[in-house]
């Protein structure tokens, strides 16, 4: 017991326990967070394959420093401020791609956003217009191509095009893309309610998963729905099928309804007024019962 007593003494009493605070706790929770997403982000871009490369050259450094490679060493100090700009250099799509996700996130719960827009996106009434288009187009294999925007930027795409600036209907649409028309080559931005260009230009996508038989109007969609979060839709001139091309996957031959379901989904309508509308509905009903 008294050696115990003096191991406990010599040791154990003397360690030191920090006093942890909530502001460590916080901290701990940010770090790990960001530590996470930075992770998932490295593995879901070419940074993982940059990664792996750089661990190869890491053991590398570790075995020329352990076995005293003098010369390499000074290469690798005088190199390594370059690496660090190529890195940069190398990953600048993936980087920039990773701020402008950061730029979506709603932290502020939506402090910046219009609450005036009690209608979402856009209103119904331009989900059936551009989904009626579409598919009157598809009839008489009329090739179309309409870009729907949500939250990112697409100056740089619209100034390629013609100005617009209509309301969206069915009708305008159908003209647009008339064949022998001077706006029918192109795509066609939606943002909100109304057309902003027609004849813009869109970016063709790298992506060797799409089929061969796919054209540009197709490749197009692909390409402007993986450089964006918008929502394409594409009108095959040969065969008059409609597309969905969303955060870089394309939808084939889909119907009116899943077309009109899609849009919906991305409408990013108020929860508080899809709930109203029921309950508007019974209070009519029972109105009227009560009238009765």
């Amino acid at each position: 017991m008294e050696q115990i007593s003096f191991f406990i003494e010599q040791h154990i009493s003397n360690l030191h326990f920090p006093t942890i605070k909530a502001t460590d706790i916080i901290e701990i929770l940010i770090i790990s967070f960001l530590v996470y997403h930075i992770m998932v982000w490295v593995r879901n871009t070419r940074a993982w394959s940059l990664l792996k490369g750089v661990v190869v050259i890491l053991v590398f450094v570790l075995l020329a420093e352990v076995f005293h490679m003098t010369t390499i060493m000074w290469i690798i100090q005088n190199v390594l401020y370059l690496g660090t700009v190529a890195i940069i250099v190398v990953l600048q799509p993936e980087l920039r791609k990773a701020l402008e996700e950061l730029g979506k996130k709603n932290f502020l719960f939506g402090i910046f956003r219009d609450n005036d827009e009690e209608e979402g996106l856009f209103s119904d009434q331009t989900i059936r217009e551009i989904t009626r288009a579409a598919f009157e187009m598809g009839k008489v294999r009329t090739g179309a191509l309409m870009v729907i925007k949500q939250e990112d930027n697409l100056a740089e795409f619209e100034r390629t095009g013609i100005a617009v600036d209509g309301i969206v209907t069915c009708e305008l649409l159908i003209n647009i893309f008339e064949h022998n028309t001077p706006l029918h080559d192109g795509a066609v931005i939606i943002s909100g309610n109304r057309i902003t260009s027609a004849t813009c230009y869109l970016p063709l996508s790298d992506s060797t998963m799409l089929s061969k038989e796919l054209g540009t109007r197709h490749r197009a969609g692909v390409g402007m729905s993986e450089e964006t979060d918008s929502l394409v839709v594409v009108v095959s001139e040969e065969t008059g099928k409609v597309s969905i091309a969303y955060k870089g996957t394309l939808e084939r031959n889909v119907t009116a309804e899943e077309l009109e379901i899609k849009l919906t989904s991305i409408q990013k309508k108020p929860v508080e007024e899809k709930r109203k509308k029921p309950w508007k509905g019974r209070d009519a009903r029972n109105g009227k019962k009560a009238d009765a």
